[in-house]
């Protein structure tokens, strides 16, 4: 298990930081939008840069995955962005959730497993006093 979790961790931090720094500085070939509601959405993203924002709490858990420090600190904010990311495709691209969030998901899943012990105080109930 320990082999599965070293590689989800890399190959989610390898994703993150790629599709990151495209938010920050973009490199990747995006495709012509079809106008409507997921044009609108990316344009406001874009022109408030706002999307800049989104890169960077991509780029930095992902770095802090590739070099294995801070991991769990990387899980917590990494998972703000998959539901943002999960909501986005399945509500505003109205393309269904295509196979990338969906990996990243079950890689964000095996990863927190292996640490999952960092999660104990967050995940205890509360003493009722």
């Amino acid at each position: 298990m320990k082999i599965v979790a070293t590689i989800s961790r890399v190959l989610m931090g390898v994703v993150f930081v790629i599709f990151g720094a495209n938010l920050i500085v973009p490199f990747l070939p995006n495709p012509p939008l079809a106008p409507g509601a997921m044009k609108d959405f990316v344009t406001a993203l874009g022109s408030t840069h706002y999307a800049m924002v989104v890169g960077f709490f991509q780029l930095v858990p992902g770095i802090l995955l590739l070099i294995n420090r801070y991991v769990p600190l990387a899980l917590t904010v990494l998972a703000a962005e998959l539901v943002n990311i999960l909501s986005f495709h399945g509500l505003v691209a109205r393309s269904g959730l295509f196979p990338v969030p969906i990996v990243v998901v079950i890689l964000w899943i095996l990863v927190f497993w292996r640490v999952r012990s960092s999660f104990a105080g967050i995940l205890a109930p509360t003493k009722q006093e």
